[in-house]
């Protein structure tokens, strides 16, 4: 990577830092206030939408939803692959009014970030304690059926940081929760990310992130015995969709990690070739519609001859 390219990296990374800072201040700000006019369940939503419009601004990242109208179909619980820092700007542009985010326990002691999630009724999951993980679950569940809300839940468990579209192996705990309460699962894939930021190649660019909100999969007739087998399917539908839409579009700012560079590569050689084909096949076209003109014209000139 050329010097210029760390140097953006890093502004950048210190950049999302500053406005992510900010936005957290604003989401305490905003959480007090709600709290205060009855209004609490907004105050994710709102702080959610700060991140993307400030965020993405700033940073010149866009979220294309592919399937919006699917966030509206509530109660459910909603499950997102989880890659980068970057599916905060995501959160922001999909998170349905009233809904809520899991995030794990550790989270609440950072300055600002931590504050406005410990304000907004964030559902903390302490690692390695799953009874009382299964407790904050439940506890919100019937808060979600009687006011049709939503959970929003990374089933991955943390980020994978993935250079690939693929994901880590699922926790089973939304699952669960969706048996228990028959709630809907919303699956919502977001194309592989790390062409837009990646730590470990030192990528940020500029780019257009893609998420698709497939359909509803409803859980009334699921049995519990039945929630593993019906966890791997759900993530073979995700990973499917992942492949589909790829890695997200980027503008080249910084650099690209190897494995996103080469099918990058591969795409552009198949779109030339194809361009070829599309010019060989419309020049043949053309010179057929012209020998046919002049036939015609030929035959009326002539027309003794014919």
């Amino acid at each position: 990577m050329s010097l210029w390219g760390r140097i953006l990296y890093h502004s950048r990374s210190l950049l999302g830092v500053a406005l992510l800072s900010t936005c957290a201040l604003y989401g305490v700000i905003a959480s007090i206030v709600l709290t205060c006019i009855g209004k609490r369940h907004l105050a994710q939503w709102t702080t959610a939408r700060s991140f993307y419009y400030v965020m993405g601004t700033f940073l010149g990242i866009d979220i294309e939803v592919i399937n919006p109208e699917n966030l509206e179909k509530l109660p459910a619980i909603l499950v997102a692959n989880h890659q980068s820092a970057l599916d905060i700007l995501m959160l922001g542009r999909t998170f349905p009014k009233g809904c809520t985010v899991t995030a794990k326990s550790s989270l609440k002691w950072v300055p600002f970030l931590g504050w406005f999630m410990s304000l907004s009724g964030t559902l903390f999951l302490e690692r390695g304690n799953r009874k009382k993980s299964v407790e904050t679950l439940s506890k919100a569940l019937d808060n979600m059926k009687t006011k049709k809300r939503a959970i929003w839940v990374f089933p991955e468990g943390t980020r994978s940081h993935s250079t690939k579209p693929c994901m880590l192996p699922f926790k089973k705990g939304a699952f669960h929760l969706a048996q228990q309460g028959k709630i809907p699962i919303i699956p919502i894939v977001v194309s592989n990310t790390s062409t837009i930021m990646n730590s470990k190649y030192k990528v940020f660019n500029r780019g257009v992130i893609t998420v698709k909100v497939l359909d509803p999969i409803p859980t009334a007739d699921l049995k519990k015995e039945e929630v593993t087998a019906f966890t791997e399917r759900v993530k073979e539908l995700m990973e499917r969709e992942l492949e589909l839409l790829g890695y997200s579009e980027a503008i080249v700012d910084t650099d690209l990690p190897p494995e996103a560079k080469a099918a990058v590569e591969v795409t552009t050689t198949e779109e030339i070739d194809a361009s070829v084909e599309d010019q060989d096949v419309s020049s043949k076209d053309t010179v057929e519609e012209a020998v046919e003109i002049i036939e015609e014209q030929e035959s009326a000139e002539n027309p003794s001859q014919s």
